[in-house]
């Protein structure tokens, strides 16, 4: 960490010590403009990765939620001829030729204090949300959301409809993570600060929360979260909707059956054929 961006940590600490009843001191604004840049510069992000261990970096949460708590409601004119009305230091981005992401025309937006890499691809609509990080050759289909402060690597590809969750409060919760060359389907839900190692496959339609039990049919093994630690999805794991019959009782009865979402196997040749053909698109 820097001695600039340490000044900065420290400065958004004090301000968040305010007292909720009391009124935020004026120089609120130019700390949190300040954060929203760094963020939109990659230089800051709101969670790291230490030791193998995802972790949210508190400071920069504080920091994002001060502006929710400082800014004013304002009518958004660039939104024109749409209306927009919110919290006025979190507009849409504006980007240009020298950032070198592609945002193809359609209604997509990407909100302040987001970072997409260049190279990244947009297609309409999609969403992303304040503090979520996006890495190079990313494509971000259509429908598809990145939630806040939601951490997406490179080579990653967000099929249609994709839910990719925002963990924004409490400041110490898990991110949400995707990591480099993940292959996420269409309507795929990822939640609740799930981690989803490198190189993974979800098939179209797989739900991913920290309560989702993922039956490992390779390995004969479950994987779960906990209260202390997120689900983690396993490097180049191949996941596809399920289902697990209820054991016993009137559901047993009735021949019920839940669903879950199961690896059914890891990469292999066969798998990366199937999910390089997008390339083609970027």
């Amino acid at each position: 960490m820097t001695d600039r961006v340490e000044s900065l940590a420290h400065e958004i600490e004090e301000i968040a010590a305010t007292p909720g009843d009391q009124a935020l001191p004026a120089r609120t604004e130019v700390v949190v403009q300040t954060l929203l840049n760094l963020l939109e510069r990659g230089e800051v992000r709101a969670a790291e990765c230490r030791e193998g261990r995802w972790e949210a970096v508190q400071w920069v949460k504080r920091g994002i939620l001060l502006g929710f708590r400082f800014g004013r409601l304002v009518e958004m004119e660039a939104a024109r001829p749409f209306s927009f009305v919110d919290k006025h230091l979190y507009p849409a981005r504006e980007f240009g030729l020298e950032e070198r992401v592609r945002i193809v025309p359609g209604g997509s937006t990407v909100r302040r204090g987001a970072y997409l890499s260049p190279s990244v691809v947009c297609m309409p609509p999609m969403y992303v949300n304040v503090g979520a990080w996006v890495g190079q050759g990313t494509m971000i289909d259509s429908h598809a959301l990145v939630g806040s402060c939601a951490q997406i690597g490179d080579k990653v590809h967000l099929s249609a409809a994709a839910q990719i969750g925002g963990v924004l409060e409490p400041v110490n919760a898990s991110p949400v993570v995707i990591e480099d060359g993940v292959m996420v389907g269409g309507n795929c839900g990822v939640y609740e600060g799930t981690v989803v190692r490198r190189g993974a496959v979800l098939g179209a339609g797989v739900i991913l929360t920290r309560a989702t039990p993922v039956y490992d049919l390779v390995h004969e093994t479950v994987y779960r979260g906990s209260a202390e630690r997120p689900l983690e999805i396993p490097v180049n794991a191949v996941v596809v909707p399920g289902a697990r019959r209820v054991a016993r009782g009137w559901g047993a009865d009735e021949g019920i059956a839940l669903q879950t979402p199961v690896i059914v196997k890891y990469r292999d040749d066969r798998t990366d054929v199937a999910t390089t053909l997008e390339q083609w698109l970027r």
